[in-house]
C-alpha cells in the first residue's frame, strides 16, 4: 500500500513530512505531494515553480509529475526538490498551484485514486496552517490554505498534522497549543541516516529545528535574519493531529478560498489580500527587488574570522540564546546557502566546539 502525504507549505516541508511518516511507524511506500515554492534565498524569483519550469520530470507514473534526481529547474530559477528526491525515503510529486483551488483538488484526487489511497495526511511545519490571519508575525499563509481548501474539495478523508508548533516563527507555540488537543506524539529522537544527510546541505530551518528538538536540544535558537530567537521546548519535537474540518475551522483564508474557488493562483492571492490585508506573492516580489547577490566562494581564513566576530555580536545581543541555525550564520554573513555543506565541513575541522548538529552552539 502507498500512503499519500501533502507537504502543506512547500520549501523544506517535505523533510518534516518524511520525518512525520517515519514517526507514524509506516513501513509502506509514501508519495509526498508538494509545491516547488522556495524561499528567495533558494529561488530568486517570487512565487512557486510550475511543472513547465522543470526539465526531467517523470510525467508517466502518476497523474502529477514526479520529481527525480534527474529533474532540474530551468535557469535561473532554483529548487531543492531534485536533490531531496535522491535523499528522502519518500517519492516527491509536484503540485501546481497555478491551477487554483479546483485544479489542485483535481490533482490531489486523481493522485489518491491512482495510488489507491483512501486517506491523505497533510503535514505542516510550524503550525501556521492553523493561523486565524490576525497573527502579527504571520507571513506565508497561502500555501497552507490552498492545501486545506483543495483537500476538502477533493473529497478524500484527510488528517492534518502540525509538526513542531511555532518552529517556523509565524505563530507562537503557546497560541498554537490552544488550537490542538492532547499532548502530541514525540518524534523519534534518533535522527535517521537520510535526515542527517539532508541537514548537512538543506537550508530549511523549521525542519532542522524539529529534528534538533526531537534529539533533545532545548533553549532559544537564532534563525534567519529579521526573526527573533525561536525557543526549543519540550513540545517542539512533537506532532499533533486533528481532522481536516477542524483545521478548516481555524483557517479563515482556506474558508474564503473554498467559497471563492479561484481558478488561478492570482485569484487566490486576491482572496488573501481581501481577507488578510496582504498578498504573499506580492510581498515576495518586493523582497526580490531588494535582494543583494550572495557570495558564492569561501576563503577559509576570511570566513572563520567573520564568523567569530559575528558570533561574538550574537552572544552579546542575545545572551539567553543557546543555538543558531547554520542557515542564519551563512546568510547573515552574506554567503550563498549552497555553501552550507562546505561550511559544515570547515567548522568540523576548525571549530568543532560549535557543533550541536543539526545546529550550532552559542554556549561553547
Amino acid at each position: 500500500m502507498t500512503e499519500l502525504f501533502i507537504a502543506a507549505g512547500g520549501g523544506g516541508d517535505p523533510i518534516g513530512t518524511a520525518l512525520t511518516h517515519a514517526t507514524l511507524g509506516a513501513d509502506a511506500d509514501a508519495v509526498v505531494l508538494t509545491y516547488a515554492w522556495e524561499r528567495l534565498t533558494v529561488d530568486p524569483f517570487p512565487g512557486p515553480l510550475a511543472p513547465h519550469d522543470f526539465t526531467g520530470l517523470d510525467r508517466d507514473t502518476l497523474p502529477v509529475p514526479l520529481v527525480t534526481t534527474g529533474s532540474q529547474p530551468r535557469g535561473p530559477r532554483g529548487c531543492t526538490l531534485p536533490r531531496l528526491a535522491g535523499d528522502l525515503p519518500t517519492r516527491l510529486a509536484l503540485l501546481d498551484p497555478y491551477a487554483g483551488v479546483a485544479g489542485l483538488a483535481e490533482q490531489i484526487g486523481r493522485t489518491a485514486r491512482a495510488l489507491g489511497a483512501d486517506h491523505i495526511s497533510v503535514v505542516d511545519m510550524g503550525g501556521d496552517i492553523l493561523a486565524h490571519g490576525d497573527e502579527p508575525t504571520l507571513v506565508s499563509p497561502l500555501p497552507d490554505a490552498l492545501a486545506l481548501a483543495s483537500c476538502q474539495l477533493a473529497g478524500v478523508p484527510a488528517t492534518v498534522y502540525v509538526a513542531g508548533p511555532g518552529l517556523d516563527g509565524e505563530v507562537p507555540e503557546a497560541t498554537l497549543l490552544t488550537r490542538v488537543a492532547g499532548d502530541g506524539t514525540d518524534l523519534d529522537g534518533t535522527l535517521p541516516m537520510w535526515a542527517a544527510t539532508v541537514f548537512r546541505w538543506h537550508p530549511s530551518e523549521a525542519s532542522t529545528l524539529l529534528a534538533a528538538a526531537a534529539a533533545g536540544l532545548r533553549g532559544p535558537c537564532l534563525t534567519r535574519e529579521g526573526a527573533g530567537p525561536i525557543p526549543l521546548t519540550d513540545r517542539s519535537g512533537r506532532l499533533w493531529d486533528l481532522p481536516l474540518t477542524q483545521a478548516l475551522d481555524h483557517n479563515r483564508l482556506a474558508q474564503g478560498l473554498l467559497e471563492a474557488r479561484p481558478d488561478t493562483l492570482t485569484g487566490a492571492e486576491d482572496v488573501s489580500l481581501r481577507l488578510y490585508g496582504f498578498n504573499e506573492v506580492e510581498s515576495e516580489r518586493r523582497r526580490a527587488i531588494r535582494r543583494h547577490s550572495a557570495r558564492d566562494l569561501i576563503d577559509d581564513e576570511t570566513f572563520l574570522s567573520e564568523l567569530d566576530s559575528w558570533l561574538h555580536v550574537q552572544r552579546a545581543g542575545h545572551p539567553d540564546a543557546r543555538y543558531v541555525s547554520v542557515r542564519c550564520a551563512v546568510e547573515s554573513l552574506g554567503y550563498d546557502w549552497r555553501l552550507t555543506e562546505q561550511v559544515r565541513d570547515l567548522l568540523t575541522k576548525h571549530r568543532p566546539g560549535l557543533d550541536a548538529f543539526p545546529l550550532l552552539s552559542l554556549t561553547n
